[in-house]
């Protein structure tokens, strides 16, 4: 039985990052697929485990070499997600986390079939209250980000889901509903259960 694929999409600052961080530690047969990135790394970052950090001329050769399930430019850096690996994850019965931006899982939905989650948060201010709590950017790059993540949430209602990041547990506790409920459709749990039901039907 195959795995089942997650496409998490959210605005920068919007807190996927720490909530699919969460998830995959506390649902079992769950994992996130680490991305290739040309940005530099930031510190606490350690490389094959936040990203696969790549230089650019590297990253353009696993485009042509078609290593990518789907990949983006953002803020001036590149994202990917290697196609092998998650091809494996699913086909050994692992379900996946992609951490993507919208335009990237409009690639993956035409793909193939995956569950799509958008993240939102409570509101603008806390939005800008948690980018600038990173300590990280300059004002010009926070007032980009912030136009950016605007731009990005209007397309919250392409995804199947809807999770609002104001209080983390509750997020979490809605991530996991969604995991949880789609393991108990019937056309995964018949596969689960092969062996009862052939018992209980024959």
């Amino acid at each position: 039985m195959k795995g089942t694929l997650y496409v998490i999409a959210a605005a920068s600052g919007a807190g996927k990052t720490s909530l699919v961080t969460k998830l995959v530690t506390e649902v079992a047969g769950l994992r996130a697929s680490v991305s290739h990135t040309t940005r530099p790394k930031r510190p606490g970052e350690r490389d094959g485990e936040s990203y696969h950090f790549v230089r650019p001329e590297v990253f353009e050769q696993m485009i042509a070499d078609d290593c990518f399930l789907e990949y983006a430019q953002v803020f001036d850096r590149c994202y990917g997600t290697s196609k092998a690996w998650v091809a494996s994850q699913l086909a050994e019965g692992t379900d996946v986390i992609l951490e993507i931006d919208w335009q990237g899982a409009l690639q993956i939905t035409s793909m193939m079939p995956c569950i799509t989650i958008f993240i939102l948060p409570p509101s603008v201010a806390e939005l800008e209250r948690r980018l600038r709590g990173r300590g990280q950017d300059s004002e010009a790059i926070i007032n980009r980000r912030m136009h950016d993540a605007i731009a990005d949430m209007k397309h919250f209602d392409t995804f199947n889901y809807l999770v609002i990041n104001d209080v983390f547990a509750v997020a979490l506790r809605e991530l996991r509903t969604i995991v949880e409920a789609q393991r108990l459709l019937t056309s995964h749990r018949r596969h689960v259960y092969a062996s009862l039901i052939q018992k209980l039907l024959n």
